[in-house]
C-alpha cells in the first residue's frame, strides 16, 4: 500500500511581528489611528505618526512610548507633497529606511453628505471635490512619496483604509462613498503595478472597516445619552454581530497585511465589519 507523500519541509513560520520596520501612519491622530499607532509599536514597528495637528501627534507618541514602543511625531498634511517628501527624508536620515505605510487619513465634509431633508441636487460640488481630495489623493500622494523609498529598498507594504461605504450603497454619504470606492480600485491597481514593475516584495492591500464610533460619526450613530440614533439602529440591525466595532479589532488584519505572514497577499480589500457586508438584512 502506497504511503502518502510526506509534507514538504519549510522554514516559513507565519509571524505577525514587525520588529525594526519603519512604518508611516497617516491619520495617526484620530481615534482609530491612535489605536493603530499603539498596535504597530507593540508589534515592534518604529512608528511615524503623521497628522496635521502637531500637539495631537505628540500625545499619540507619548502614549506609544509609555507602553514601551518607539514612535515620533511627523506633522504634515497628506495633500502637501513637499511636506511628505520632507518627512520621508527625515525618516531616512533618522532610521535609514521606510518599510511600511498605513493610509488612515480620511474623513467627510458636510456639503458632501445629505441631510434627511435633502436630495442629490443639494450636494455641493466643492465639498464633493474636497472629500475626494482628502480620501483619495490623501492616500495617493503618501503612497507615491513613501513607496519610492520602498522601491529603492526592494521591499515594502502599504495598507489603505477603505470602508463599507465603498462596497454597498450607504445613504447620505455620497462623497465619502465615491472616494472610498476609488481607494478600492487604487489598491488593486497599485498592487498590480508595483509587483509587475518593481518586484513581488512590494505589496498593497486595504482594510474596509464597518461601523466604528469615531469623532466624525458619533452624533450620527449615538444620542447624547449613549442610546442609538435611528441611523445607528439601522446599522446594528444590518450587522449580524449586533454591535459597532472596537478600534483594536482592526489590528489583527492590519498587522497580518503588513507582516510577512501575508507575503503572498496583494491587491485585496479585507472587510472588518461584523458581517455587515454579507448580510442582506432579511
Amino acid at each position: 500500500m502506497n504511503q502518502p507523500d510526506a509534507p514538504a519541509s519549510t522554514t516559513f513560520r507565519p509571524d505577525f511581528r514587525l520588529d525594526g520596520k519603519v512604518c508611516v501612519l497617516t491619520g495617526g491622530t484620530g481615534v482609530l489611528g491612535s489605536v493603530m499607532a499603539q498596535g504597530l509599536a507593540a508589534a515592534g514597528a518604529r512608528v511615524a505618526v503623521l497628522g496635521r495637528r502637531r500637539e495631537k501627534a505628540e500625545e499619540v507618541v507619548d502614549a506609544v512610548r509609555a507602553l514601551g514602543g518607539d514612535a515620533i511625531a511627523t506633522p504634515a498634511d497628506v495633500l502637501d507633497q513637499g511636506a511628505l517628501e520632507g518627512v520621508r527624508s527625515d525618516l531616512i536620515d533618522r532610521w535609514g529606511r521606510v518599510d511600511l505605510l498605513v493610509n488612515a487619513a480620511g474623513g467627510n465634509l458636510a456639503g458632501a453628505t445629505l441631510t434627511p431633508e435633502q436630495t442629490f441636487f443639494d450636494l455641493a460640488p466643492d465639498a464633493m471635490r474636497g472629500v475626494m481630495e482628502l480620501n483619495f489623493f490623501g492616500s495617493f500622494l503618501p503612497s507615491q512619496v513613501f513607496a519610492k523609498a520602498m522601491v529603492d529598498q526592494g521591499a515594502g507594504a502599504i495598507v489603505n483604509v477603505s470602508s463599507m461605504a465603498a462596497i454597498q450603497s450607504v445613504t447620505r454619504v455620497a462623497g465619502y462613498s465615491a472616494a472610498k470606492a476609488a481607494i478600492d480600485n487604487f489598491t488593486r491597481w497599485l498592487a498590480t503595478t508595483l509587483a509587475k514593475q518593481h518586484g513581488e516584495k512590494l505589496r498593497v492591500n486595504a482594510i474596509a472597516p464597518g461601523f466604528f464610533v469615531a469623532e466624525q460619526n458619533r452624533r450620527l450613530l449615538l444620542n447624547e445619552d449613549g442610546t442609538l440614533t435611528a441611523r445607528g439602529r439601522s446599522i446594528i440591525d444590518k450587522t449580524p454581530m449586533g454591535r459597532f466595532g472596537e478600534p483594536e479589532e482592526l489590528l489583527g488584519a492590519l498587522l497580518w497585511l503588513l507582516s510577512d505572514a501575508s507575503r503572498f497577499v496583494t491587491g485585496t480589500v479585507v472587510p472588518i465589519d461584523g458581517g455587515f457586508s454579507v448580510f442582506s438584512g432579511v
